[in-house]
């Protein structure tokens, strides 16, 4: 049984009644999400192309990789290019599946697809209302240090980077 307890703009909660596979019955906050897609933007020199964006939920400014929630139908790549665009002002060549995460499976259904982009082309950059944000280009070498040093603390952000860095790493051997 499903209890719906609210519904917004962006997630929906619901009291899930579940029987779990040790055939206890639960009742289980479950937040709705439809889903999102991250790019990490890899120029030809190695840059990475992030933003510093103001995040209420996590108490100001955050390093991030471009990201935004699917619209209703949308694939995850088409999400992933217009966010690029619309957030850093680029389009690319060509984008690369980097993974698919669960952002709290304990009790969201949020999926994000993390994509690298390569082969970058200046676009135009559309940000919506509630977007407060700086772009940052940086050494993807850069970037992993701010992760070490816990500068970049976002979840989808680190795996991205991490991503990347392990590809480029075997590229290069």
């Amino acid at each position: 049984m499903v209890r719906n307890i609210y519904t917004g703009k962006v997630v929906t909660l619901n009291m899930d009644t579940v029987q779990l596979p040790n055939g206890f019955t639960v009742d289980l906050e479950t937040i709705r999400h439809p889903g999102a897609a991250a790019v990490v933007p890899l120029k030809d020199d190695g840059t990475v192309v992030m933003i510093r964006q103001f995040r209420h939920a996590a108490g100001g400014f955050i390093y991030e990789i471009p990201a935004g929630k699917l619209d209703r139908g949308e694939e995850p790549l088409t999400c992933a290019a217009r966010e690029l665009e619309e957030e850093v002002g680029y389009r690319a060549a060509s984008f690369e599946l980097l993974s698919s995460i669960f952002t709290a499976p304990g009790f969201a259904d949020e999926v994000i697809h993390i994509y690298q982009a390569s082969g970058l082309m200046k676009g135009t950059q559309h940000l919506d209302r509630d977007e407060v944000l700086e772009i940052i280009e940086m050494p993807l070498s850069d970037a992993i240090n701010k992760i070490q040093n816990g500068t970049i603390r976002d979840g989808k952000t680190i795996i991205g980077l991490q991503a990347v860095y392990i590809r480029e790493m075997k590229k290069h051997r």
